[in-house]
Order: structure tokens, then sequence, then C-alpha cells
């Protein structure tokens, strides 16, 4: 019987908890206590940090920063992106690439994604490049990496600025080179439910002096490494990252490697296990993709399979068998910013060109983000960091509930 229905849950034992934490955070956290240097342009812990991060990721700069979606928005400002300019992003994302890009003044282009790995379509990024485009943005979506060599190639030919939205892919890998460096910048998110987490924070990474220094300006009040406080040489705020999230991310950048292996390689028993269910498609690896950093695991979830049972239905009964699941986003150009015409305060007042031009991409058919945000479901990352027990009862969950799918229907 379903647990659902009142029978035995499917999982019998808890998935090991997130965030994770030991002695080493403890430790971190008093030292920084103790030092009094709590802030980081005296301290010394979110600089090793940055260093250590970069470091990882094959990158010369890393920039610590408040969050994730600070890290896209400093991104962008230290490239001077404006009023009149054009950013090419997916459809299928979560809403701060494009509410980055709206920070900025300039437009956000939405694209579809491809079928299979729901990461950005480079055909579709060719089709949308105009005399105005000034970047693109490349989400790795649940980890897995958008088509990089494409993208920079396309970047490269139409003097663009790419950008990686790494916010779920620390440690990924594209043909054996860790994610972030492919383009002018590379952002990622240390948020509560990310890879790795300080409860919040991001970081920029690139491989460009020029560009560090104007990035660690802008996050810094507009100051310049060497130079006096209180000169200010360019436009920018306080975005800085604190001495304990520097020293907590420290600790928790040393699993990284460890922990990363252990999702990729239970993933891949999961992706085994599920191909002989019927219904079940997991997202696609693309061959080139030689690490994903996993931070969710995606399915395409076909009710027929499943005697029709809906996807919110199904959801149901696998967190009721104890599996974890966490929402798909909204496709953006459904979300009210821009059905309801809110976006429009951002851009240059009378600007009508750029309207119209967003009306126009509202106007397109997005069918790849719609079936990625309202037919696949996510299960996090956490579930993947326990043992092989943990992944076999995931698909015994699975199906479990397609054997009695139609006990469950109205």
């Amino acid at each position: 019987m379903l647990a659902i229905k009142g029978g035995a849950k499917t999982k019998t034992k808890a998935f090991p908890p997130w965030p994770y934490f030991d002695q080493g955070e403890e430790k971190a956290l008093q030292e920084v206590l103790h030092s009094r240097q709590w802030w980081r342009t005296p301290g010394s812990r979110t600089l090793e940090f940055e260093r250590a991060f970069a470091a990882y990721h094959q990158a010369k700069f890393g920039i610590a920063v408040t969050n994730g979606t600070h890290a896209l928005e400093v991104a962008l400002s230290a490239l001077e992106v404006g009023f009149g300019d054009e950013v090419i992003l997916p459809d299928f994302t979560f809403v701060a690439t494009a509410s980055a890009v709206l920070s900025t003044g300039a437009l956000p282009v939405l694209v579809d994604v491809q079928d299979g790995t729901y990461c950005i379509d480079p055909d579709q990024v060719e089709a949308a490049i105009t005399d105005r485009t000034r970047a693109i943005i490349a989400v790795h979506m649940a980890g897995h990496p958008a088509d990089l060599d494409r993208l920079a190639e396309m970047a490269s030919r139409h003097h663009l600025l790419l950008i990686e939205d790494s916010a779920h892919a620390h440690g990924t890998e594209w043909k054996k080179r860790k994610i972030g460096t492919f383009g002018i910048a590379g952002t990622f998110s240390f948020q509560a439910s990310k890879l790795m987490t300080a409860g919040e924070g991001g970081i920029i990474l690139t491989n460009d002096e020029a560009y560090e220094e104007k990035v660690r300006s802008v996050h810094d009040c507009g100051r310049l490494p060497g130079k006096w406080f209180y000169d200010h040489y360019n436009y920018g705020s306080n975005y800085r990252l604190s001495e304990w999230q520097g020293a907590v991310l420290t600790v928790q950048l040393r699993r990284l490697e460890a922990q990363g292996a252990k999702r990729f390689a239970h993933s891949r028993l999961l992706d085994e296990l599920l191909g002989a269910v019927q219904g079940i498609t997991p997202q696609r690896l693309d061959e080139r993709c030689t690490h994903n950093g996993h931070y969710a695991y995606i399915f395409h979830y076909d009710q027929e399979a499943f005697a029709g049972l809906s996807r919110e239905r199904f959801i149901e009964a696998l967190k009721a068998e104890g599996i974890p699941e966490q929402a798909s986003y909204p496709p953006l150009h459904a979300l009210d910013l821009f059905e309801s015409g809110a976006y429009k305060g951002r851009l240059l007042p009378g600007d009508n060109s750029s309207e119209r031009r967003m009306q126009e991409v509202l106007d397109r058919s997005f069918p790849v983000t719609e079936k990625a945000a309202y037919e696949t479901v996510w299960i996090p990352h956490f579930a993947f960091l326990g043992d092989e027990q943990d992944v076999q009862e995931i698909a015994t969950a699975i199906q479990k509930i397609q054997r009695h799918a139609s006990e469950l229907l109205p």
C-alpha cells in the first residue's frame, strides 16, 4: 500500500542532513569570534576563501559578495551593461538571472532551452542577437553545463560578453575543465540550498585582471585596492562578504570534491535504475560534461505512464514515501514581473523600442521551458550524499507509485 494511503514508507532511513557541518565550521567560527576581525576589510578569512575557490575552479581571481543575485548584478555593473543594451538568457531559470539584468537598466531577452539538458539553446541565442546585444548569460541548470563550446564561439564571433550563471554548478566540468571561466565571468551562489553554503553568499570568478579590479571596486563602494580608504573611483555599493561567511565557506570548500563525486556517481546509478521505469526520463547528460555538480536531480514525468496521475499528485505520493522534492522554476515569461509590465520601471523612461522588443519576446512560445517547468520533478542534492541504499529507495518509491497510480486518481 502506498504511504499516502496509510502504508509503510519506502524510505527506511533518513537522508543525510543539509546543511552539513562538523567541528571544522565550529572551530573556524570560534577563531573569527576571538580574532575580533569580523569585517572582511581588515580580515583574512574571506580573502583566503576567494583565492581557494578561484584556484579550485582554475580561475585567476575570485571576488566574494553577499549573495548569488548580487554576484550577477556586480558582474554586469562592472561590464558597464546598461540602458539600451540587451542581454540574452534562458527562460528557464531563477528570476535573479533576469532581475540582475534589469538592475542595470538593460533588457533581458528570453530564449527557450534545449530539450533534455534544459540549458539555454544556442540556436535560439544566435537567432536573438541584435545590434543592441551586449552579453549572453548561460545558466548551468541543476549543475549541468550549457553548451560552452558553441556559446563561447558565438560570443567571440559576435563580440559579445559571456557570463556563466553557475549558482547550481560548483565543481561542474566541461571537457574536464571546471566551469566559470569560459567567458568573462562566472557567478556562484552559497545560499542555504546550494552545494556549499554559509546561509547566503556569492562569488564572481574571472581570468581578466582589468575586469577583476573593476569588479572589486564595484563590490566595495567604488574603492580601488591599495588606495586611500575614502577615495572612490567608480560607482559601487557595499556587496562585501563577512569574515564569518568566508570562514565557513573555506571549510565547506574542503568537502566539495568528495561530496561532488558521491552526488555524480549516485546520480548515474539512479539514471540506470530509472531507465527501466516507463514514463521517467532523467535530465540528459551531455558526453562533454565530465562532471555534473548536481544541485538537483531532474527527471521528466509522463503522467500517461502513471495511469494519468497528475505530476502534483505524484509528488505528494513521492514525498509521503519519504523522498524529498524541491519545486521547479516557473517560466520567466509567465511571471507577474513580465506579464504585468512591472519590468518597464527598470528601463530608460520613454524607451519604447525596448518595450516593443520585450513584447515581441513575450509573444513567442517557449515549449521546452514549459515542459521543463510543468512536467519535471526535482530531487535535491543532499539525497545523493548518502549511500546506494538511498538511491535504490528513490527508484523503488517511484516504481511503487507507478504500480498503484490508479488508486490515487480522483
